[in-house]
């Protein structure tokens, strides 16, 4: 997917999702912003965890009961529907397999398959900016 097909599917993204307006923190504005710029450049990995950071700081800001929860906890005692809440569980999943490595010599499937990974990669960036654009955009004010 080329800079300017990126740039387009988040204007969709937000021509499709926001219907209103939506009050956010300062830090959630910041990390969407950096997600956005990951996304746009290419850099699917950096994509994926810094959209799931936003999900993440935007969770905390609005559920959060005593700063201390986890992600797992934000998402389940969150209010966002159903689907949403599967899609979050499975791109924190996926996240948390990439930030903590198990067997980091073990590398012989990211070294025969690239592509493959690269792919899978550039499949979860999409899924993981429009998951964090749906979540930010879950409370809107019309």
């Amino acid at each position: 997917m080329k800079k300017n097909d990126r740039e387009q599917y988040l204007l969709d993204l937000d021509d499709q999702l926001l219907q209103g307006g939506v009050i956010l923190s300062e830090w959630c504005i910041f990390v969407v912003r950096e997600a956005d710029t990951a996304f746009i450049g290419g850099a699917n990995l950096a994509s994926i965890l810094t959209a799931v950071s936003g999900i993440e700081t935007y969770l905390r800001s609005e559920y959060s009961k005593t700063g201390q929860e986890h992600l797992v906890e934000l998402i389940s005692q969150s209010s966002i529907p159903e689907k949403l809440k599967e899609d979050l569980h499975k791109l924190r999943k996926y996240r948390n397999k990439w930030v903590h490595i198990d067997k980091p010599w073990n590398d012989s499937g990211i070294l025969k398959n690239p592509e493959e990974i690269e792919k899978e990669l550039e499949e979860t960036a999409m899924l993981s900016i429009r998951a964090l654009r749906e979540t930010i955009y879950e409370n809107q004010w019309i």
